[in-house]
């Protein structure tokens, strides 16, 4: 009775029912009483039998759903306890199985182990519950789920077993199979009829094993088996195993050489040590009689023992031939560029050719080999190169001529603030005419070069030379920092610097050549425009009026003296002495006041002390 009431009160019995009393009984009263209904005339009479088609369907059906379910589950009931019964004799069979079995659930849990599968279990590092690790659970599903199957190495103690997960869908979980191989991965790594050295080295740094093939190395190291490997041998090997990029361990000996490749056999403690002769590999085509460059050796005493016909340039060079020792100083330089790891080069020169020598130290013959490459033509190229940048310079300021370089054809830049000076000779035209142009030349180009040097010396840029005039500007590259614009003011005393260096230079000039040279220097500082002009012959110039401004005040000026106008003076007053000069006639400019520049100040002024001054000046 319990189990028919648990299915009664089962929605799904009903649920069946209803839904097919009310399709049934629907059909059913539109056949018998579809005209009563439309016409909307349904006598009481009818209701009855209208009810019976709605009632007799649900109770057919749901007697029906009951008896069905009964049935079903029923034998779902045996089905289970067929496969409980199953379950339990395929569990009895792995047991005697001498090879480890184990069972995982699809959750990562060891439901089943046979006594062979212990060191495993221990190996998957279970807990106490018989759960794994998730990472140990993923590698097992995803190479269960590979195509074939893939096998899982697992170690434990000093076995190492393959462990291959096969998904047994049906059931729900993962059986494990696993199989012992650890003698797989030890047999025949030490075979004594290898033809290539194969060593064996224990844990404390003993040669326990050599086989034949191994004798040259051995007896390089001189060591035998049971003996310690040398402490520099021991070193590099256990930087090798600690990183495999390492630079290779090589033994040399007997005019040959072998590297060693060291590989931990943790099954075992010790670690095998497979050598590769490397002789060929390191030493062929090193000096080939055709190679069209040279190519030289050297013993480790300095003479030269091999040149190849290319090489006679270079031999000259060296100062030797084959069978001669180099210059100790020569030699010298060969062993620097031989113990120089990031260039190991060196240069050498004869008859206007120039070779850059490669220096490798050879450890199999005992020897040094010098490869020799032509780069005559190069260094020209590096010389023709650094002659255009200098004569770029020489007309560009660095900046314009990068921005040449970058590609710009229309350069013009406008200045808020810059400082303009010329200088000019006086009285050199007339000096020029008793003297020969030679003469002329030269002596212009002593002047100017010393301008050149206080340019330099101030950080400020040459325009041009006009004749004998020399024009000087300051804040071109103060602006170019600070993005244009305004920039700060020590531009416009590094300038006033200049022209009373220039003054003192010429007043220098005078003492020492006798010569009766002088010059007028004049300055303004003020808003100017600057860019590069034409096509052949180009040149960086500066216009404005600040440029004609400067000009006028030194074709107005007094030999001897540095000339400013007073907006300049004003910009100069707090480091500079300056001398008040009057109102001069300037043309294009009419009457203007004019000041002196003498030298710099040794004590800043006080507070209002440059007002008393040009009052006391005015006066």
């Amino acid at each position: 009775m319990p189990a028919w009431y648990g299915i009664v009160i089962d929605g799904t019995a009903v649920r069946l029912a209803t839904m097919t009393a009310a399709g049934a009984g629907t059909i059913l009263t539109i056949v018998n009483h579809g005209d009563g209904l439309v016409a909307g005339q349904l006598p009481a009479s009818a209701l009855p039998s209208i009810a019976l088609a709605y009632i007799v369907p649900f109770a057919v059906s749901l007697v029906a759903s009951l008896i069905a379910l009964r049935l079903g589950r029923a034998g779902g009931t045996a089905r289970t306890e067929l496969l409980e019964r199953e379950i339990q004799a395929i569990n009895r069979f792995p047991g005697q199985n001498p090879n480890p079995v184990l069972r995982m659930s699809a959750d990562g849990q060891l439901t089943y182990a046979n006594a062979a599968g212990e060191p495993i279990r221990a190996a998957l590092g279970a807990d106490a519950e018989g759960r794994l690790e998730p990472t140990i659970v993923e590698r097992l599903i995803v190479s269960a789920a590979a195509s074939p199957p893939e096998t899982v190495e697992l170690r434990h103690d000093l076995r190492t077993f393959a462990l291959l997960p096969v998904h047994v869908p049906e059931l729900g979980f993962y059986n494990l199979y696993g199989t012992d191989i650890t003698a797989a991965k030890a047999v025949e790594r030490f075979p004594d009829r290898n033809p290539n050295p194969v060593l064996r080295m224990t844990p404390d740094g003993t040669l326990g094993y050599g086989n034949e093939a191994s004798a040259t190395i051995r007896r390089a190291l001189g060591v035998e088996v049971g003996d310690p490997l040398p402490p520099a041998v021991l070193d590099a090997l256990h930087a090798a195993l600690a990183d495999p990029a390492a630079v290779p361990v090589e033994i040399a000996g007997e005019g040959r050489t072998f590297r060693l490749k060291p590989v931990v056999i943790p099954e075992f403690g010790f670690t095998n040590l497979y050598g590769t002769d490397v002789t060929a590999e390191k030493a062929v085509d090193r000096f080939p009689n055709q190679n069209p460059n040279p190519v030289l050796r050297l013993a480790r005493e300095g003479v030269m023992t091999y040149a190849n016909p290319a090489s006679a340039l270079v031999r000259k060079a060296l100062g030797a031939d084959v069978g001669e020792a180099l210059d100790p100083a020569v030699f010298a330089r060969v062993l620097a560029a031989c113990d120089d790891e990031s260039d190991p080069t060196m240069e050498v020169e004869a008859d206007g050719t120039i070779y850059r020598l490669r220096v490798v130290s050879v450890y199999e013959f005992n020897s040094i080999n010098l490869y020799g490459t032509d780069i005559t033509a190069a260094r020209q190229v590096e010389a023709i190169s650094r002659e255009n940048e200098r004569l770029l310079l020489s007309i560009l300021p660095p900046s314009i001529a990068e921005r040449l370089r970058a590609g710009e054809t229309v350069i013009a830049d406008g200045f808020d603030d810059m400082a303009v000076l010329f200088a000019d000779l006086v009285g050199f035209t007339e000096r020029s005419s008793q003297l020969a142009p030679t003469d002329v030349v030269s002596l212009l180009n002593e002047v100017f070069s010393t301008f050149d040097r206080l340019t330099d010396r101030f950080g400020l840029e040459k325009i041009k030379t006009v004749g004998d005039a020399y024009m000087v500007v300051g804040g071109l590259e103060d602006a170019a920092a600070s993005g244009g614009g305004r920039a700060h003011d020590t531009h416009a005393a590094d300038v006033a610097d200049m022209g009373l260096a220039i003054l003192a230079e010429v007043a220098r000039f005078k003492q020492t050549a006798g010569s009766a040279l002088q010059v007028r220097v004049g300055m303004h500082v003020g808003p100017a425009v600057a860019g590069v002009i034409g096509l052949k012959k180009f040149i960086y110039d500066v216009w404005g009026d600040t440029v004609n401004t400067a000009s006028r005040m030194e074709t107005t000026g007094v030999p001897g003296r540095l000339q400013v106008t007073s907006e300049t003076s004003e910009r100069l007053s707090g480091a500079f002495e300056l001398e008040r000069r009057g109102i001069v006639d300037v043309k294009g400019k009419g009457l203007i006041e004019t000041w002196f520049v003498l030298g710099r100040r040794t004590h800043p002024p006080a507070a209002g002390a440059r007002v008393a001054n040009a009052a006391k000046d005015k006066a």
